[in-house]
């Protein structure tokens, strides 16, 4: 009787993980297909965020654990958004900043915190350059990373990715370059699933 139980236990199981990848997405309620911009390297899922955009800050968590069990199956990278406002923008100078120098992963989250837990939004070029002094980079560092043509350069194209992919509200996730999800409704689990099933799709 053991070995019976056993046995229906791993062929419950199977039936679970058939189930699941069998699930069926629904196109303009699972995801919807843009126009979307052109990845240089695909499978890519592209996070559209600001630093100062409360919601960002909560799913922050969430899409962390969901490109952690993506691992290296897909390329994570990230789009901040300016959406005309001055300190929307310094967030996005910001992103640059930290992603020119290669210090995202050490400043990311206490990007975040500046502004959502000790209620410091930077208004100032000034206030941004003090927080990277702070983080180790020389003043002239900064200053020649800030004041870079690549600099007012790269804005211009986060804006324009934007404006591409449809982006109406932030967090939203856009997968190969054409297909927009929204994370606010899914476990980490779930959602990396769901990307899975959006990548292999064919544009």
């Amino acid at each position: 009787m053991k070995t019976l139980y056993v046995g229906a236990a791993l062929i419950f199981g199977l039936a679970l993980n058939l189930a699941a990848e069998a699930k069926n997405y629904v196109e303009g309620q699972d995801y919807v297909k843009v126009g979307g911009i052109t990845e240089t390297k695909t499978p890519v899922l592209r996070e559209f965020f600001s630093y100062n955009c409360p919601h960002c800050y909560h799913k922050d968590p969430q899409i962390a654990a969901t490109v952690a069990l993506l691992s290296k199956d897909i390329d994570f990278v990230r789009t901040p958004i300016g959406a005309g406002r001055p300190a929307w923008i310094l967030s996005q100078q910001a992103y640059y900043v930290a992603q020119k120098l290669k210090l995202t992963e050490q400043v990311h989250a206490k990007i975040f915190n500046q502004i959502h837990e000790l209620g410091n939004a930077f208004t100032r070029p000034e206030q941004l350059k003090a927080f990277f002094v702070a983080q180790g980079v020389s003043p002239g560092v900064f200053d020649a990373t800030f004041n870079s043509v690549d600099n007012q350069f790269t804005l211009s194209n986060y804006d324009f990715q934007a404006q591409l992919a449809e982006i109406k509200a932030v967090p939203s996730l856009l997968v190969n370059g054409h297909y927009l999800l929204n994370p606010s409704s899914f476990s980490p689990s779930e959602l990396a699933e769901l990307v899975r099933y959006v990548a292999a799709l064919a544009d």
